[in-house]
């Protein structure tokens, strides 16, 4: 049979690699707390054993990386990226979304719950391969290559507007992906940094010259620059920034929805920045 193998960063930007339905290789995690984790899922240390134990629970749970994977899901974070993109699709402030998804690679998607249930269970998918069953849900049109799965952000806004979209967001973990995608798309397009722990201090300014909303994760330089450059946050477990007005309208509009207060003075971050 086919190799089925897909590799995430999660959990403290821990390399996993999942074959088959059952994870193969584990890393080390370059971080060791995180308060999200630690809300949602109770875990006070990311160390192999507990890493494993959540992946363990996300593929049993809605099938992560295999066939059964469950595809559609409600809002889960206040602030997730995948939370805004189904809101900003919800309410016609853009039509589609360039994303990326286990078993598809780059993906476009217009059903706000299909965004949240592609987004908002597995984050920094570094390599996967295609799952027919996944493929057939999405649409096989609405993938950028079916038989390889390949993630490709900015055939994947290529793909978007060749499909007729006319305002299209786009998740980008490249800070050169995201110039070249502004480049080329212009106003069109909506871009959210994603995934950005570890990056450099020159692509954290890159991202924030180019992109309209910017996670934090546990990067040390995107905290560093929203200091300077961010018009707005939102949230302050991990937070979301806006680096443009169109951001800073979307961060608005969630914090009005959520109808609570955008609480933002700094809780303990992830240990260590990196």
């Amino acid at each position: 049979m086919a190799m089925d193998r897909h590799v995430i960063e999660a959990l403290g930007c821990t390399r996993i690699v999942i074959e088959n339905g059952k994870i193969v290789e584990i890393g080390e995690p370059r971080v060791r707390t995180c308060p999200l984790f630690l809300k949602a899922r109770g875990m006070t240390e990311l160390n192999v054993d507990s890493i494993r134990e959540n992946i363990e629970f996300r593929i049993q749970d809605f099938g992560m990386c295999t066939p059964a994977r469950s595809m559609r899901m409600r809002d889960f974070l206040s602030y997730g990226i995948s939370e805004l993109i189904g809101m900003a699709l919800d309410k016609g402030m853009i039509d589609a979304a360039v994303m990326v998804c286990d078993g598809t690679g780059t993906v476009v998607v217009t059903d706000p719950e299909l965004a949240q249930g592609i987004g908002g269970r597995v984050s920094g998918i570094i390599e996967t391969s295609p799952i027919e069953e996944l493929i057939e849900v999405v649409g096989r049109d609405n993938v950028v290559d079916p038989e390889t799965a390949a993630i490709d952000q900015v055939r994947g806004a290529e793909l978007a507007f060749s499909l007729g979209h006319k305002r299209v967001a786009v998740t980008v973990v490249q800070a050169e992906d995201a110039a070249e995608i502004r480049r080329r798309f212009g106003q069109r397009v909506a871009i959210f940094a994603v995934h950005t722990s570890g990056i450099t201090e020159e692509d954290a300014e890159t991202l924030f010259e180019v992109s309209d909303i910017v996670t934090a994760c546990a990067s040390r330089c995107v905290r560093a620059v929203a200091r300077r450059k961010a018009l707005y946050q939102a949230g302050r477990k991990v937070p979301v920034y806006a680096a443009s007005l169109w951001g800073e309208s979307l961060l608005k509009t969630r914090v009005e929805k959520l109808g609570k207060p955008n609480v933002t003075y700094p809780e303990e971050p992830p240990q260590p920045l990196i």
